[in-house]
C-alpha cells in the first residue's frame, strides 16, 4: 500500500441546487490511500463509521489489474468535517475530489457500501461523466424506517468520557456494556485516535447523530438516470435490500444487476470477502 495521500486542498462549493456555483471561503479535503499502480481505477466509499482502509484486503486482491483508491467520506477518518449533512453535498464533495485526483484522466469505477453506497448513487446521478461503472453494496435508494441501532451506537460513543480514558483497552472495557458485540466494538474503536495524552473520535459524531434522519433517507432524483452498468450486491441475511426497493433502483439505474451473497449480512465485503471480490472482479471486467 502506498503512503496515505490527500486529494489536495480543494475549494469547496455550496452544494445545494440553489447555491451551486457560489464559492465558499474555506477549503475541504478528502483523505485517501492508493493500492496498486496499474489498470482501471476503482474508488471505494465506506459506510457510516467506516474508513477507506476497511477495503484494504479487497483492494490488494484486485491488484495488479486495478488500482484502488480508498476514500474516507466527509466527517469520517482523516477527511474534513462539514457543518451540515445531505447526500447531494456529500456526493458533490467527493465529485470535486475525483475531478482533481482519481478521475483526472477519465471516469472511474465507483464502489459504495451502505451510507457510502447512497453517496455513490447520488454521485453517479449528479455527475455521470465521472463514473464508468457503479457497484452499490447492501443499500437501496430508499428511506430506512428505523435508525435505532445507529442512535444507540452514536449515543454510546458520545457518552464515553474521553477525558477519563487512559488507554484504548479502557475505552474498550467501558463500551463493553452498551456495545457487547466484540466485532462491532472493535470496528468502532478503529475511529478512536490519540494525540499526546488525549483521545478523540475521528468521525464528526455530533453531526452524524443529529443527521440520522437524513442519513436514513435518500434524495428525490425523479427524472434522473445513470445509464452505465450497475452491480447491486445484497447480503442474503440483511434487510437493507428487498424486492420492494427494486422498482426504484431500476428506475434510477436501468442497467442494474442484483447479486445476493449467501451467508452474509449487511457487511458483505467483510463477512464474505472472497465471494464479494470475485463478484466485483467479474462485474469490472465483463
Amino acid at each position: 500500500m502506498s503512503e496515505a495521500l490527500s486529494w489536495a486542498e480543494l475549494n469547496s462549493r455550496n452544494l445545494t441546487e440553489q447555491q451551486k456555483g457560489q464559492d465558499v471561503a474555506e477549503s475541504f479535503s478528502i483523505h485517501t490511500q492508493t493500492v496498486g499502480e496499474g489498470g482501471e481505477v476503482v474508488v471505494f466509499l465506506p459506510g457510516l463509521f467506516g474508513q477507506g482502509k476497511n477495503f484494504s484486503q479487497i483492494a490488494k486482491w484486485l491488484a495488479p489489474k486495478f488500482q484502488s483508491v480508498l476514500a474516507d467520506l466527509p466527517n469520517h477518518g482523516a477527511s474534513g468535517w462539514t457543518e451540515s449533512f445531505d447526500y447531494t453535498q456529500q456526493a458533490d464533495l467527493v465529485a470535486d475530489a475525483l475531478r482533481a485526483g482519481a478521475a483526472v484522466e477519465g471516469p472511474v469505477n465507483l464502489v459504495g457500501h451502505s451510507m457510502g453506497g447512497k453517496v455513490a448513487m447520488a454521485l453517479a446521478l449528479r455527475h455521470p461523466e465521472l463514473v464508468r461503472r457503479l457497484a452499490v453494496v447492501d443499500i437501496s435508494p430508499a428511506s430506512r424506517e428505523s435508525m435505532d441501532e445507529f442512535e444507540h451506537l452514536l449515543d454510546s460513543l458520545l457518552q464515553l468520557p474521553l477525558e477519563e480514558i487512559a488507554s484504548r483497552s479502557e475505552a474498550d472495557e467501558r463500551l463493553r456494556g452498551p456495545i457487547p458485540e466484540n466485532m462491532v466494538r472493535g470496528f468502532l474503536l478503529q475511529s478512536l485516535t490519540r494525540s499526546g495524552d488525549e483521545f478523540r473520535w475521528r468521525p464528526n459524531l455530533k453531526l452524524l447523530r443529529e443527521s440520522l434522519p437524513v442519513i436514513g433517507g435518500f434524495p428525490d432524483f425523479s427524472g434522473k438516470q445513470f445509464e452505465g452498468p450497475v452491480l447491486w450486491v445484497a447480503g442474503a441475511d440483511s434487510d437493507y435490500v428487498s424486492e420492494a426497493h427494486a422498482p426504484a433502483m431500476r428506475q434510477l439505474f436501468p442497467r442494474v444487476t442484483l447479486t445476493t451473497v449467501k451467508n452474509a449480512g449487511h457487511w458483505v465485503h467483510a463477512e464474505q470477502p472472497q465471494v464479494f471480490t470475485e463478484a466485483l472482479q467479474h462485474f469490472l471486467t465483463r
